[in-house]
């Protein structure tokens, strides 16, 4: 391996720790002349070697590793990422994450997986693929062939249309990899429920995988309850109140085409349409007409988008997010449920808690947190990149 780059005196404690990134204020120079994606050894100030990585000239991350000390990545770097795609789905499917009850299942799960960049979701017999970073990119080729021989899966969708992209130099791209084109909508099974998903459309790679878990939890306090579902996508919340019994689900979201799919979400399931509404709006203007209108709900769900994918936007963030809760926690009755969740990186959990806790001061409510929630057990996160735990929730009760 020709390409190096070598970091700044002291600026290797992070990769001793095994974190993936180097920022590019680590780095002292780069010697050769690699490309966008190509693999770099990253060496400390004195020339101890520290690894392998994928090289982004444009980005604030200025490589991401793809392994760390002696490990060699110059020798067969599709041998490398074959072996961690395939560590990666054995582990799903040795923790039974794959089964009758669920096939849609996140594979792999970028850094926390030693994979920085790449994403894949099953969604039964498709796989939908996001590449991130370009190193990812650089060997898509190879990725894609890997993914078919040890899933045994032949179709293949691309999903790079995420703009984090264009900080790593990269068009946002989609299309078809191999095999055919997924239909216009899949149906998966999740914990024996069934969701219709649109792979080539949807949000992410087309379904919220990542709160499976949680609406398994949070339809355990809807039996007979008002339910009031904010950011409600293609209605996988709705879906599990109502099969638990909700009295009644109200949905909020500002697509009408995401919302026409949750209702046919409720006929897949056999669930009555009648104890649902759906509402096409903004949810924090129909929060507050709510509120003007002095309606009520025994248990609230706050699933919104992501406010803040930096910290540079946490501060407009935590607005957003204050907003919402505080009017929530108004609209609960007495010893009511709210379900908040951010998902977004640049709020870690103890800001979200705070941003909470002062919504429900300003609300004039007293509330405790009786679940603390995350992202679910396929979405894992590495010990060594705390960053991967992007998906934070609480289940709060009010007096």
């Amino acid at each position: 391996m020709t390409d190096k780059m070598i970091l700044k005196p002291s600026r290797e404690k992070s990769l001793i720790r095994r974190h993936p990134w180097v920022f590019s204020g680590a780095v002292a120079r780069v010697e050769g002349d690699p490309g966008l994606g190509d693999t770099v050894e990253v060496l400390s100030a004195q020339g101890e070697r520290l690894g392998c990585a994928a090289y982004s000239p444009q980005s604030s991350i200025r490589a991401r590793m793809w392994a760390f000390g002696e490990e060699d990545c110059s020798d067969d770097m599709c041998v490398l990422l074959t072996d961690k795609m395939r560590i990666a789905i054995y582990k799903r499917i040795n923790n039974q994450l794959i089964n009758t009850h669920n096939n849609g299942v996140r594979l792999i799960h970028a850094e926390s997986d030693g994979l920085p960049g790449l994403i894949v979701d099953q969604y039964d017999n498709w796989l939908a693929v996001q590449f991130l970073t370009a190193g990812a990119e650089k060997w898509k080729a190879v990725i894609v062939e890997a993914l078919a021989e040890i899933t045994g899966l032949s179709n293949i969708y691309e999903r790079s249309d995420a703009d984090v992209r264009t900080l790593e130099g990269l068009a946002e791209v989609t299309g078809l990899l191999k095999g055919s084109i997924p239909p216009e909508e899949v149906t998966i099974c999740e914990n024996d429920l069934n969701y219709l998903v649109n792979i080539q459309k949807g949000h992410k790679t087309g379904f919220y995988l990542d709160q499976r878990d949680n609406r398994q939890l949070v339809a355990k306090y809807a039996k007979d309850r008002r339910v009031l579902n904010c950011f409600s996508y293609t209605g996988g919340f709705a879906v599990v109140c109502l099969a638990s019994g909700a009295s009644q689900v109200v949905s909020i979201d500002s697509s009408a085409d995401v919302l026409e799919l949750g209702k046919r979400n409720l006929v897949l399931n056999d669930l009555p349409t009648d104890r649902a509404e759906w509402l096409c709006a903004d949810v924090f203007h129909e929060l507050r007409a709510m509120r003007d209108r002095r309606e009520s709900f025994d248990l609230i769900i706050l699933d919104p988008p992501k406010f803040a994918p930096t910290v540079g936007q946490v501060r407009a963030a935590a607005r957003g997010y204050k907003d919402i809760n505080l009017l929530a926690f108004k609209l609960l009755k007495p010893g009511g449920i709210l379900a908040t969740f951010s998902c977004s990186g640049g709020v870690d959990r103890a800001l979200f808690q705070k941003i909470v806790a002062d919504a429900a001061l300003d609300a004039g409510v007293e509330a405790q947190i009786i679940r603390q929630l995350s992202q679910a057990s396929d979405h894992p996160i590495a010990l060594n990149f705390p960053e991967g735990e992007y998906l934070k929730g609480l289940i709060c009760q009010i007096n």
